[in-house]
């Protein structure tokens, strides 16, 4: 009886745990909703979600281009209860293979953010630049960083 009581426990447990860390697709704004962009923004994905403090995180943008782009930058702002908090550029190359061809692919980041992130609620507004430095697309969305850390943060 004690072997069934603690199979219970573990999988009510379990059952518990596992849609925490799973991935999540996330809604996603232009942020000009006149605009008619070159690169339309068809999903993202965040694994795991929420993010967890001190582990890797992957952000996965699905697109589709109806011109070739052959090089250009992502311009990532990261602000935290309205508070803008961070800036970063990256190389689109670096997060997607150049040249881009005519219809679907995918912008992946990866990033691990340190243990002293605060938990709560983040949004993040990306641009993409083609090599000429004309914008492609601009979209918001907004993101959680749950309050687990890693043990060796603890």
């Amino acid at each position: 009886m004690a072997q069934l009581k603690l199979i219970a426990a573990l999988l009510v447990s379990f059952c518990v745990l596992l849609p925490l860390t799973h991935a999540v697709s996330k809604d996603v704004s232009y942020c000009d909703k006149n605009a008619d962009y070159a690169v339309k923004v068809t999903g993202l994905d965040i694994n795991p979600y929420p993010i967890a403090r001190g582990k890797p995180a992957s952000f996965n943008i699905a697109a589709t281009t109806g011109e070739s782009i052959t090089g250009g930058k992502l311009v990532i702002d990261v602000s935290y209860f309205g508070w803008h908090i961070h800036s970063e550029n990256h190389d689109l190359c670096s997060e997607t293979s150049c040249p881009v061809s005519i219809g679907d692919f995918v912008v992946a980041h990866s990033q691990e953010l340190p243990g002293y992130t605060p938990p709560g609620s983040y949004s993040l507004k990306m641009k993409m630049y083609d090599a000429n430095k004309q914008e492609l697309t601009c979209i918001a969305f907004d993101f959680d960083i749950g309050f687990a850390a890693s043990v060796a943060d603890s």
